[in-house]
């Protein structure tokens, strides 16, 4: 799947929203009243009740989707149509085909809280309802703004990268897979091990892994979570292999548009490669005589709030 064009990114001020191209909030024409869901996401409860007694049995509590709800208003006095033309805006926002009919299809609502940089929820836009049009001739229209994050978790807004050639890959562990026990790495200088990533936040970040050919039968593994990727395949000069590993878009594609989810061994488990919160380091294997190929990796902060 080839990467969408990159649109400009929009600055935000504190107290300000972003969604569809569209800034809410403070010191824009669409003032922002109250929102709800920026506490903790619902959670989906695994009890299970008792069937000979009183009570139920705990279970495991998941999260479900974080729905932010945002009571605002279109503030154009004296301007009517430049207010139409903004609803009519937010309208299309909601209208994305791409981000309402593909299933991997993510709208993204951006915020920024005081004291905080930009942080993002993917999710759908699920309402942009205009509550009255009693005052629209007056150049104020009230709204009901409703977003369904199906991911919880808030992400950075500014995506980071590494780029890592086998002859910066540290030096492989003598493990077998699937490992248990993390994997501790000892204390190094950074600046000798390419391989450091981090992630700022509070909670696992999901990377987007892409290995460039020509390498045979590449191997990557966080040296923290203990994690493995490993594919059976062999990539020529100019192929590439992308894995996804954000809940809901898990994928692993060859130059963008074969299925190679099939060449990952039984132990490869995308949906349980994550990037832990801190520092840790990502290595890789391969087979390459001509030391050309590299892998890229690109991750955003996760965050358990804005």
């Amino acid at each position: 799947m080839s990467a969408p064009t990159q649109k400009p990114r929009i600055e935000l001020a504190p107290w300000q929203f972003e969604c569809g191209g569209i800034v809410l909030g403070h010191g824009t024409p669409i003032p922002v009243g109250n929102i709800e869901g920026l506490g903790s996401p619902t959670v989906r409860a695994q009890d299970v009740d008792n069937p000979v007694g009183d009570g139920t049995f705990p279970g495991q509590d998941f999260y479900g989707p974080r729905t932010v709800r945002i009571e605002a208003g279109i503030k154009t006095p004296g301007d009517p149509a430049k207010a139409a033309d903004l609803l009519a805006r937010l309208q299309r926002a909601l209208d994305d085909p791409a981000a309402r009919t593909e299933p991997e299809g993510r709208a993204v609502l951006r915020g920024r809280w005081p004291g905080h940089e930009v942080r993002r929820l993917y999710g759908r836009l699920r309402r942009m309802e205009a509550t009255s049009t009693a005052t629209a001739v007056h150049g104020w229209i009230p709204l009901d703004i409703e977003f369904a994050a199906l991911d919880p978790r808030w992400h950075a807004d500014e995506a980071s990268h590494l780029q890592l050639s086998l002859d910066q890959a540290p030096v492989r562990r003598s493990v077998t897979a699937p490992l248990g026990a993390p994997a501790r790495c000892g204390s190094a200088d950074p600046a000798q091990r390419p391989g450091w990533i981090t992630n700022h936040g509070y909670t696992s970040a999901w990377p987007t892994l892409r290995i460039h050919g020509p390498v045979a039968r590449p191997r990557i593994w966080n040296t923290v979570t203990g994690r493995v990727l490993e594919l059976t395949t062999t990539l020529r000069d100019a192929e590439w292999i992308e894995i996804q590993t954000r809940p809901g878009t898990c994928w692993a594609l060859r130059n963008g548009t074969v299925n190679a989810a099939g060449d990952l061994t039984p132990f490869s488990r995308i949906d349980l490669f994550t990037i832990p919160p801190g520092r840790s380091e990502i290595g890789w294997s391969g087979e390459d005589p001509t030391r050309t190929c590299r892998l890229e990796v690109s991750w955003r902060s996760a965050y358990t709030a804005l």
